[in-house]
Parts: structure tokens; sequence; C-alpha cells
């Protein structure tokens, strides 16, 4: 019986990690901010996708308030503007920004969202914030006022995505219940177990195989999310960027599961030839 305890109780322990694990991180580097912005933060390093996302910010500044006389030498300064803007000391904020206002506005109360966002069901990545530091540098050049945009929107992704998020938001939390399930059955597991050492072994034997199904997962949306092309070149160079970044945070994980996976399996093996077992009790 203890046996039969021990073994449903490794099962319901693994079965739980396998839900846990992945919920965890989401919540960590997608729902929650500050893990959005240190996943996202590199890519605002990227120099073929700064270039592309600064020329993409300033092409959005209104310049109707400029004169007709002066529109001819508007252009070159927009063109000066885009090709200098990651090299601004305000650049790094702004990107950072940038990242901020568009994880609200992905992850926030569709109440709280202004009707622009709320109509689309992409994901939205908000770039005013780059756009007004274009806006001042043109304003210094030219010697002309110019009001930056609230927000500058643009979507990322293929329509009906934004409910998928609101759901990854609402059970991705969920996770650290799930783990404090997967701690007490383990726990009970070994408590109850006949064999301590056959625990400890199909447990690395177990997070070994959760490691290569982690992997696999990942792999496949990552695949399924690069796949459907947004049809704008900034926004599809983002997403594939963020995937990247996720796809290499993650595997960070199931590389550590492995890595414990295959020191149980020492461990439960030490543990085994260390008490071969109980000798007969001679008389």
């Amino acid at each position: 019986m203890r046996t039969f305890v021990s073994a449903v109780a490794v099962i319901l322990g693994v079965l739980l990690a396998a839900v846990a694990v992945p919920a965890i991180w989401l919540d960590r580097n997608i729902v929650q901010e500050d893990g959005f912005v240190s996943l996202a933060s590199p890519l605002g390093k990227d120099e073929a996708f700064q270039q592309r996302l600064a020329g993409a910010a300033v092409g959005t500044i209104d310049t109707g308030a400029i004169p007709e006389a002066l529109a001819g030498l508007v252009q070159p300064v927009l063109d000066a503007a885009a090709g200098s803007m990651t090299r601004l000391p305000g650049y790094p904020a702004a990107w950072e920004e940038t990242l901020r206002k568009s994880h609200r506005l992905s992850f926030a109360d569709p109440r709280n969202l202004p009707p622009e966002v709320v109509s689309t069901t992409s994901l939205t990545l908000d770039v005013a914030p780059l756009v007004a530091l274009g806006t001042e540098e043109i304003s210094k050049a030219t010697g002309l006022p110019l009001d930056p945009p609230g927000q500058t929107l643009i979507n990322i992704g293929q329509s009906n995505q934004r409910q998928l998020i609101e759901r990854v938001s609402a059970y991705a939390p969920l996770g650290y219940l799930l783990a404090v399930g997967v701690v007490i059955a383990l726990l009970l597991a070994l408590v109850v177990a006949r064999r301590r050492w056959a625990v400890i072994f199909n447990l690395g034997v177990a997070a070994l195989l959760l490691a290569g199904l982690w992997t696999a997962g990942s792999q496949l949306a990552a695949d399924a999310v690069l796949g459907a092309a947004s049809g704008n070149e900034v926004a599809d160079m983002f997403k594939n960027e963020f995937v990247a970044a996720a796809s290499n945070s993650f595997q960070e994980w199931t590389l550590a599961s492995a890595i414990a996976g295959g020191a149980l399996l020492v461990v439960g093996l030490v543990i085994r030839i260390a008490s071969p077992g109980r000798r007969p009790v001679t008389r």
C-alpha cells in the first residue's frame, strides 16, 4: 500500500510540475511588466532592429505644423533623426518606456484601454516615447515647435492573439499554487516510500523527460508564433527577436531541469549502492 501511495504521489507531482514550470515562467517573464521589460530590453541593442524601429517611429511624426516654405528642408532632418536616434542619450530610456507602455496596453483591463486598442484583437506596440525623442530632435534642428503624440500604435501578430494574452495573464499566476502541490506530493512520496532511492531515481528520470517535453513544446510554440506574419515589417522584426529571446530564456529553465534530473539520478544510485538492503538476521 505504501508503494502504491508513493507511486501515485510521484505521478501527481510530475504532472503538476509539467504545467507549473511553464506557467511560472510565463508569469515572471511575460505577464509581469518588469520581467517582460527585462526580457525584451536587449532587442533595443540589435542594430538592424534599432534602425528600422527608429525609421518607423520618425515616419509617424506629424509635420503638418511646418510651413510649406520649409517643407523641403524637413525630409533631410527626418532622415538624419532616424539615423541618429539610437545614438541619442535618451534612447535607452525611451526604448524601456516603449516596452512598458506596450506591455500595459497588452495586459491592461480592456475597460481601461483606449477605443483604438480595444477595437483590435492583435497585440499592440506603442512607440510614442521613441516618436517623442525624434520629435524633440527635429524641433531642435528646425527651431519649430512640434507636439509629440500621446500614442503611436503598431499592431503585432494576428487577430485573436489578445484573447490568448488575456487567458495567459489569468492562468499563469496559478503556476505558484501548482508548485506548492508539487512540493506536497513529492514530500508525501518520500515519506511513505519503502525505497526512497527509487523515488529519487524516478524523479530524476521524470525531470529529464520533462526537460525534453518542455523543449519540444517551446519549439512548437515558437514556430506557431513565427509562422503568423503580421504584414508589418517592424512588427515582424520585433516578434522574431522577442520569440528568440523568450526561447533562450525558457531554454535556461529546461537546462536547469535536465541538470537537476541528472543529479537526482546520481543521488538515487548512490543511496541504492550505499544501502543495498537488509541482510537476513542469523542466529
